[in-house]
């Protein structure tokens, strides 16, 4: 099992804030969307960037605890779904999924990119409650 453990801080529709801890430390990996470009950061430091107005990256590869000649550490992989979570309006408040995962498994996963949400409804109505995003 991977030795991180990880949490959303922060979700928007532009932006991720997820707190990894290892051990005694603490990481704040972070994802911003902007107009023309998405950013990934890690404690603040420029990792990864995609740009473009349709079709941008939506998986990133980091890897964690490499030391300064640049061997070792543990690869990372983080999944966005920026797509809104209201499909009515399209002004939904946080983005539709997000996923961070390691080699050995998922370390969190929420929205459209938890396994869960792929699971086949039982009954016509649990499939209604899924299709029209009703709880009741």
């Amino acid at each position: 099992m991977s030795q991180y453990t990880a949490e959303i801080v922060r979700m928007t529709t532009d932006e991720i804030d997820i707190k990894l801890i290892s051990g005694e430390r603490m990481h704040v990996l972070q994802w911003r969307r902007r107009m023309f470009w998405d950013d990934v950061l890690l404690d603040g430091k420029l990792q990864a960037r995609s740009t473009g107005l349709w079709g941008r990256e939506k998986v990133y590869g980091l890897i964690f605890g490499r030391n300064e000649v640049g061997e070792g550490g543990e690869q990372i992989m983080l999944i966005v779904d920026p797509r809104n979570s209201d499909r009515w309006t399209g002004m939904g408040d946080a983005v539709n999924g997000v996923r961070l995962e390691t080699a050995t498994g998922p370390l969190m996963a929420y929205g459209s990119l938890d396994p869960k949400n792929l699971e086949k409804p039982s009954t016509f109505s649990d499939w209604m409650k899924k299709q029209m995003g009703m709880e009741w």
